[in-house]
């Protein structure tokens, strides 16, 4: 896997195998699903940025950073997926940087929507005190060693594999995360899957433990006899959306070991790989800002507030 000619031949084989299958057709849901992103999601952290009382809550800015992620993911995404389309040779190294930030944003919106979980908990189970542990300097902070982790792991990968190797190929015919591991050697390959599961143990019991702890402290409040209460919609949500996050990841983890198993045809990889990149990876990101829009209706009214005042204004400005 570490020889640049039998890289060059594994890209071209994909390539072979997109055009056999017509895979190119996933090209118009990814392009439909990050264009209607792109329709709403700025208006959510445009909300956010624009109204001061929003701008005071940890948990309106975790939702404006989830959703900054997702739209740096969604447009590298949709970059990469165009070029695979269309077979346009990229630069090895800029195929490397930008497969780097793709991990970097998708791993920063797992590790941002996690963090909304803990900071839910930390509302109900300190009221008093919650202010004083999350005030908005405390939380840019802890979003700033956000970002850093999610990118220390694919940036140290990317510098590993530039010093680690002799001579890549200089223009790919398709650019991947699945081929780029490929020039890494077998050792380190264990170290990704390490990587992968150690991450996503640590936040799947965060989580666990956080919605467990919030059960039983407000069991006893009477907020979840209702069928349809807050409580139980809001957690619904939660649980969706977080089923969508983690469930590509999980799925690229199955494609890192499919791609070490004897036996498994390009065709399989081709498929499970385009199927994950264009539709899985972007379902979180496509229901993200509807379901913080009807979840949270400080935004929704934040929202109604500024389209009603640009109303305003622009009848006063018509004689």
């Amino acid at each position: 896997m570490t020889s640049p000619i039998k890289m060059a031949n594994i890209t071209l084989e994909w390539v072979q195998t997109l055009q056999r299958w017509h895979l190119q057709l996933f090209l118009i849901p990814t392009a439909l699903v990050t264009l209607a992103t792109l329709l709403t999601s700025p208006v959510l952290m445009a909300c956010i940025c624009l109204s001061r009382a929003l701008r005071q809550e940890t948990r309106y800015l975790l939702v404006a950073n989830t959703l900054a992620a997702d739209l740096i993911f969604l447009i590298l995404n949709l970059t990469k997926v165009l070029c695979n389309t269309l077979t346009a040779e990229m630069p090895w190294r800029l195929c490397e940087l930008l497969t780097a930030v793709t991990v970097t944003t998708h791993s920063c919106a797992i590790l941002t929507v996690t963090l909304m979980v803990a900071d839910t908990f930390a509302a109900v189970r300190w009221p008093l005190h919650y202010r004083e542990l999350l005030p908005p300097a405390r939380t840019h902070c802890i979003l700033l060693v956000v970002w850093a982790v999610a990118a220390l792991y694919p940036f140290s990968l990317v510098i590993m594999m530039e010093v680690g190797r002799e001579s890549p190929p200089e223009k790919m015919s398709v650019c991947l995360v699945l081929i780029s591991l490929g020039f890494i050697e077998a050792k380190n390959t264990v170290g990704v899957h390490i990587y992968f599961f150690v991450a996503a143990t640590v936040c799947i019991l965060l989580i666990l433990y956080c919605y467990i702890r919030l059960y039983m402290v407000t069991k006893t409040h009477g907020i979840w006899q209702r069928r349809f209460s807050r409580a139980r919609v809001t957690l619904l949500a939660h649980g969706v959306l977080l089923l969508l996050y983690f469930a590509p990841g999980a799925l690229f983890t199955v494609e890192l070991y499919l791609l070490k198993t004897d036996g498994i045809g390009q065709d399989v990889h081709v498929w499970i790989n385009t199927v994950n990149m264009c539709i899985f990876m972007l379902l979180p990101r496509l229901f993200a800002p509807f379901l913080y829009g009807m979840r949270y209706r400080e935004i929704s009214d934040t929202l109604l507030q500024l389209l009603h005042r640009h109303r305003q204004l622009s009848q006063v400005t018509v004689p």
